[in-house]
């Protein structure tokens, strides 16, 4: 059993007992919440996608907060001397799904 979720802007397919990085959820570490938006809920042989997954559920544990790798940002234009470097690593927060509920 899988299901697909959509927080923070993006979209990933979970699994109870998988471990993922989303951005940043309000909550301690050990906090039990409930996940964004479930999109679709595949179990077996049977798909509910769309309005039929609005009832579905899927809850996880906060194992902790943290922060992704630094990309690095490099502006150039070239006959111009123009150059920039920027660095940024977005705050992400681990969640273990625990259940998913259809």
């Amino acid at each position: 059993m899988y299901a697909v979720i959509e927080t923070g802007g993006k979209q990933y397919r979970v699994a109870p007992g998988e471990t993922i990085e989303v951005e940043t959820l309000a909550g301690e570490a050990g906090a039990e919440i409930e996940l964004g938006r479930v999109l679709a809920v595949v179990d077996g042989e049977s798909v509910k996608a769309g309005s039929a997954a609005e009832g579905a559920r899927v809850t996880g544990t906060i194992l902790a907060h943290g922060r992704g790798v630094k990309t690095i940002v490099f502006k150039f234009k070239r006959k111009k001397q123009y150059k920039r470097t920027i660095g940024h690593r977005q705050n992400l927060t681990r969640v273990q799904i625990k259940e998913i509920t259809a």
